[in-house]
């Protein structure tokens, strides 16, 4: 028994290379391995999503492409109506904080004008209360001529 072994190396229509070896003639053995098939010898692997799609031609009256189409003009139709709810409620909302943001403005004003209107007021009050109380050090006392020589 000799040890010898042979190898035939193909690539099936994925683009995966297989690689038979023959050993002790017990027959051929399929191993397959992912090995580029592109002549520079590196390169990315294609995803099997895509790797039919490379080269094979879509008959655009068949019922497959028509149905693919149809679901993706649906998509497109739902995704920009989703996008124009979402500016006009973006608008909205905009105009809401517009109007929020000028009825505040408004009520500061006021408020504004009530505060200077108590302060006046708290003031002028003030000033009356300071002239009509004297200090308490500063009494006047009158003297009775009568008890003074006693």
């Amino acid at each position: 028994m000799s040890k010898t072994s042979q190898q035939n190396t193909t690539t099936d229509e994925s683009g995966v290379s297989v690689i038979h070896t023959q050993a002790h003639s017990s027959g051929l053995q399929q191993v397959p391995q992912l090995v580029p098939v592109s002549p520079g010898g590196g390169g990315k692997a294609v995803p099997p999503s895509k790797q039919g799609k490379k080269n094979s031609f879509v008959d655009r009256n068949s019922d497959e492409y028509r149905q693919r189409r149809e679901r993706n003009n649906m998509a497109v139709k739902k995704s920009r109506l989703k996008s124009k709810q979402k500016a006009q409620d973006t608008l909205q909302r905009v105009n809401q904080l517009k109007e929020e943001n000028e009825r505040l403005e408004a009520k500061i004003k006021l408020l504004t004008k009530e505060l200077s209107v108590l302060k006046d007021l708290f003031l002028e009050h003030a000033h009356n209360f300071a002239d009509n109380v004297q200090p308490v050090g500063t009494e006047t006392t009158t003297t009775n001529p009568e008890n003074s020589g006693q």
